[in-house]
């Protein structure tokens, strides 16, 4: 969800799906779409939206439902205990800074993010500076359009591996394999399969463990 375009001191929220939200001040004083930085992010209160900063410009979303937020238990749950398992690095879930190069995203906030062992110096103290192997999104009502379209490109763009893309209302997951820079379509599974990574070989889980008919 974008602020508008235009500079002044209370940024309104456009209509994001079949969502709509009122007027909200952010901050007294606020950057134009395009020119927002980290520092800027900074300084946005910790009042239970989620905000991302992509390209320099500002997302804003409110706080995940409880079915959204089963989604990324039940997933990262088991991510978490395979990838503990086979030592294979860190798994982490939102909310996580992750800063992204060419001021792609700074930052973004996937809902549940890989890392490789041999990819976690990227790992910070508040931050992780860099690109994860593997990224996950729920999709809420607020937010499909730019887990679709805006993250699709800006992940590809940052040469992540992997990109699952979970629907709850439809039941469904998308995984997304970075080919030749671009993500190809591996699958969309539906209830009744099993979901695999390529990423994370040998990690699959089934479809109605993560969203229960």
């Amino acid at each position: 969800m974008h602020a508008d375009r235009k500079e002044c001191p209370m940024p309104r929220l456009r209509e994001t799906a079949t969502m709509e939200y009122a007027v909200r001040p952010v901050i007294q004083e606020w950057p134009p779409q395009g020119q927002w930085t980290y520092e800027d992010y900074a300084r946005l209160p910790n009042d239970g939206w989620k905000y991302e900063v992509m390209r320099g410009e500002l997302y804003m979303s409110p706080a995940p439902s409880p079915r959204h937020q089963r989604a990324v238990l039940r997933l990262s749950t088991a991510m978490e205990r395979f990838v503990s398992q086979h030592q294979l690095g860190e798994t982490f879930i939102s909310p996580i800074d992750v800063i992204l190069p060419r001021r792609l995203g700074t930052p973004v906030q996937p809902d549940i993010l890989f890392i490789r062992r041999d990819n976690l110096h990227i790992v910070g103290e508040a931050t992780i500076d860099g690109v994860p192997d593997l990224v996950v999104e729920i999709l809420s009502p607020s937010n499909w359009v730019d887990d679709r379209r805006t993250k699709l490109d800006i992940y590809a763009e940052a040469d992540i591996g992997e990109y699952w893309i979970v629907d709850p209302n439809k039941q469904s997951i998308e995984v997304f394999v970075l080919t030749e820079n671009r993500y190809v379509l591996v699958e969309k599974y539906g209830s009744g399969d099993r979901v695999a990574s390529q990423v994370l070989s040998g990690f699959s889980i089934a479809v109605d463990e993560i969203i229960p008919q």
